[in-house]
């Protein structure tokens, strides 16, 4: 599906220029924006991703997150993880010193180069950190083509 529109990329492109051109003034937000509907919503979890022959593999990671409220779906070469980060204790705003930790929902989404086998993906998390094993497509293994020989 190369080659059509996706707005949200454009988008995700604007803000990543305001926030590098921001950041160069030093008139950065005040606050982090990870959790800020249309600033950077995408951004949480930070995520590694590596691939070898079989399979992408996703490490994200995700303190404090309640595992039964995270919910991936995979549809052709696309991952996405949204849900939610709730505060550990309720206290109202005027009572913070400080609050560094960002609550609220998130999505974020990877697209990545090549079909998954969406009835073979695992994920487990443990210790912050959310683990996600995709197995790509028979499409997308590499293929050993035998050579014959004449003569």
């Amino acid at each position: 599906m190369t080659g059509f529109w996706n707005p949200f990329r454009d988008l995700d492109a604007l803000r990543h220029e305001f926030d590098r051109v921001l950041g160069g003034l030093g008139h950065g937000l005040p606050f982090r924006s990870a959790f800020l509907p249309g600033m950077s919503a995408r951004t949480y979890p930070l995520m590694n991703v590596y691939e070898d022959e079989d399979a992408f593999h996703v490490e994200a990671l995700a303190p404090g997150l309640d595992p039964k409220a995270l919910e991936l779906t995979v549809q052709g070469d696309t991952l996405t993880l949204s849900g939610e980060k709730t505060a550990i204790e309720k206290v109202e705003p005027e009572q913070f010193h400080r609050s560094e930790r960002a609550t609220g929902k998130f999505v974020r989404t990877l697209r990545l180069n090549a079909e998954i086998d969406e009835k073979k993906v695992a994920a487990h998390y443990e210790n912050g950190i959310l683990s996600i094993t995709l197995p790509k497509g028979e499409k997308a293994k590499p293929k050993q083509i035998a050579v014959s020989v004449k003569g």
